[in-house]
């Protein structure tokens, strides 16, 4: 130990910590100095600060209108970048390098036989140039759709409060508010969606059209891209559709027609609804008057012989055809080069005339009587190739495609899925199972005749169309199997797995129908619809075939459950529900399928060369008068299928090729209150007594067993 320490003496250990003490009491210290000082250097700049501003100093009513000015620009800046944030997405389509005619495809559409049956898109190298274009028409689409296209830079904020003045005045929509370039920016990149989001993105691509084009290229590319309705794209293509010429040679009565189509071509289609045509030509006219482009006397001769458009009564274009394969051809050559095609169909152009001739004689000899105006029908080769597409009555009034677009309830045209899944389960045509009454929650499926047949055959089950038994089938085997397996045969439609799944509740459009039916017939193989065979380009070069491009089919059915559905559905013909669907000397088979209330009716059906498809209702969704599946749909149906046979060699349906013709009932003639029905009655007591319910309950129990599974199949009784 060092002499003169102390280890006891506590000065001398508290003497050892004090540069540690000293070290965080001058940090303390330098801290609370820097704070005293930036608070007083604060202080002196704010009152510094406050003597400057008390020199602008507003009082009385100026400040008033100084805090308003502030608060507007806040609330500018605030709510130009939340539009910013919403048009940002819409940018993203100008960042193709050739952003012009990226997107637009011209294209000629030949039939099987390689005869032109029209042409879809927008030929920009061949449109005729704007100095060709007549004055007339471009003073007629100036005054009425943008009278100061030459003044604003997008956005025509005066006009648009001028139209909105003018809407509120009339308490409706009586006038635009969108600018020439808002519109075109609207045909280029956006949908016709009527929201404020797409809005938001129109007014900024209009603003940036206007950087990047001049007024010229503008009002070119809106002439040649504004849709004049009949299926016409451009000023020159509907001068050529309603007038037979050339837009270089349109009088100035035909230039007024043609502007006034830009508000709602459907409405004032000349080829439509010609007083309505003539009617929204004179407002033209006015409005050439008004805008100080022309004198009344210009256009005195104009106003007392308006424009007569050619007769398009003849004209056989395919147009629902042609709006589904030019919407082929655009996936189908996204990725490929050439815009510029030449294409070869899959359309038999008398198949065609037959089929919209079926649909519309069935429609005006009995479409009053069952308050039913609309129908669509599909006819396909067993490869998927479309032969025949009606989309509605009139393309001219409804471009809307009934056979691709309208997702309607099947009914119990849904039914075969549930069978032909069960059948994959180990079910059999002969499985036995009780048509009783059953409940799932709240819900009790019930059959037309309000009867039950007990024990009965799944085949008796599907020709009569008994509801009990689809539904006890999709409790046992899922209702997620069944929606599998209608998406493997070709329903694209999103179908969802409720309780109801079974009777045909979920909306499927026409062309997947006859798309899946077909898969029966072909053996259980899947049937792509398609519209396209070859596709060419502008040089002649073949870019695309059908029979070398296309995959291979894949197998979605077993042979032989595919085999016994047939057999079924054959007999849905023969003496079910689908009795009018019957064809002298020719075995066919399909599935009869009609809706709540009677909204929708359906007969899909096929032979061994045609998968068709007929759907009759209404595009309110309003109830027609008792229709069902068994009555019009089917007659139609038959109607074509004869007709369509008449050309071809007859071939067997897959599965029943040795079986025999069965003798053809006849059928009475139809009226409106025909007492055939989609769900046959049960010849069968109408009551049943508690104590019979529940014996039946339990023979369904022994004989149905365990849930089948695909490793177990279910052990079942089978009718001798």
């Amino acid at each position: 130990m060092a002499p003169g320490l102390n280890l006891n003496d506590p000065l001398a250990s508290k003497k050892k910590r004090r540069p540690i003490r000293d070290f965080f009491l001058g940090f303390d210290s330098a801290v609370d100095d820097a704070v005293f000082r930036l608070n007083a250097s604060l202080s002196r700049f704010w009152d510094s600060f406050t003597v400057f501003m008390d020199r602008f100093h507003i009082r009385g009513w100026r400040r008033g209108a100084v805090e308003l000015v502030s608060d507007g620009a806040t609330f500018l800046v605030l709510g130009g970048l939340v539009m910013c944030a919403f048009a940002r997405p819409a940018f993203d389509l100008t960042k193709v390098v050739d952003w012009r005619s990226a997107q637009e495809f011209a294209v000629i559409f030949y039939d099987r036989a390689g005869q032109e049956i029209g042409r879809r898109g927008v030929l920009q190298s061949d449109a005729v140039p704007l100095d060709e274009i007549p004055e007339n028409l471009i003073k007629a689409t100036l005054a009425t759709e943008d009278r100061r296209f030459y003044e604003h830079w997008g956005i025509d904020v005066a006009g648009t409060l001028r139209a909105l003045l003018e809407n509120v005045r009339a308490a409706g929509v009586v006038q635009g508010g969108s600018s020439l370039t808002q519109q075109l920016a609207k045909n280029m990149f956006l949908s016709n969606e009527r929201s404020l989001e797409r809005k938001i993105r129109e007014a900024f691509l209009s603003i940036w059209l206007e950087a990047n084009l001049t007024k010229a290229e503008i009002l070119k590319l809106y002439l040649d891209r504004a849709y004049m309705g009949g299926g016409a794209f451009g000023v020159d293509a509907a001068a050529r559709f309603y007038f037979g010429k050339s837009v270089r040679d349109v009088t100035l009565a035909e230039a007024a027609m043609l502007a006034g189509l830009y508000k709602a071509p459907s409405k004032f289609a000349p080829h439509v609804n010609l007083p309505a045509a003539r009617a929204r030509a004179a407002t033209v006219l006015s409005n050439l008057v008004e805008a100080g482009l022309m004198t009344e006397g210009q256009v005195f001769d104009a106003r007392r012989s308006p424009a007569t458009p050619i007769s398009r009564r003849d004209d056989e274009s395919p147009d629902y055809f042609l709006d589904h394969a030019f919407e082929e051809v655009k996936e189908l050559m996204a990725a490929r080069p050439g815009r510029v095609l030449s294409v070869r169909t899959t359309i038999d152009m008398a198949l065609q005339r037959k089929a919209e001739a079926s649909i519309e004689s069935a429609l005006r000899q009995l479409g009053t009587q069952f308050n039913a105006s609309q129908g669509a029908l599909v006819s396909m080769e067993l490869d998927g190739a479309i032969r025949a597409m009606v989309g509605g009555r009139d393309y001219g009034a409804s471009q809307f495609n009934r056979a691709t677009s309208a997702e309607r309830q099947t009914g119990s045209a849904f039914k075969p899925f549930v069978y032909a899944a069960a059948f994959m389960r180990g079910y059999t045509p002969r499985t036995v199972m009780a048509d009783a009454p059953i409940s799932i929650g709240n819900w009790s499926p019930q059959n037309y005749g309000r009867s039950f047949a007990g024990p009965v055959t799944l085949t008796t089950a599907l020709v009569r169309s008994i509801n009990t038994i689809p539904v006890r089938l999709s409790v046992a085997i899922g209702r997620q199997t069944i929606i599998d397996l209608a998406h493997a045969m070709g329903v694209e439609s999103e179908l969802r797995p409720t309780w109801a799944l079974p009777l045909g509740v979920e909306g499927i459009t026409v062309l997947d129908m006859a798309t899946s039916y077909a898969v029966f017939p072909a053996g259980g193989r899947e049937v792509p619809a398609h519209t396209i065979l070859e596709v060419r380009n502008g040089a002649g070069e073949l870019v695309y075939s059908r029979i070398r491009d296309a995959e291979a089919p894949k197998q979605v059915l077993p042979p032989q459950v595919a085999a016994d559905m047939n057999g079924i559905l054959a007999q849905v013909v023969d003496w079910g529900t689908g009795q009018r669907a019957q064809l002298d000397g020719l075995r066919t088979a399909g599935k009869t399928g009609t809706t709540q209330d009677y909204r929708d009716a359906w007969f899909a059906g096929y032979s061994g060369n045609f998968s068709t498809t007929v759907w009759f209702g209404n595009d309110d969704y309003s109830p027609m008068n008792r229709m069902t599946g068994g009555s019009l749909p089917a007659m139609a149906w038959a109607d074509f299928m004869r007709y369509a046979h008449d050309t071809v060699d007859s071939k067997p349906i897959f599965g029943l090729q040795d079986q025999p013709l069965p003798r053809r009932n006849q059928r009475p003639s139809l009226t409106a209150n025909d007492p055939d029905a989609d769900e046959l009655p049960i010849a069968r007591s109408a009551l049943m007594t508690r104590r019979t319910v529940e014996a039946l309950q339990r023979i369904e129990t022994r004989l149905v067993g365990r849930p089948a599974t695909p490793d177990a199949p279910r052990r079942v009784s089978q009718a001798p």
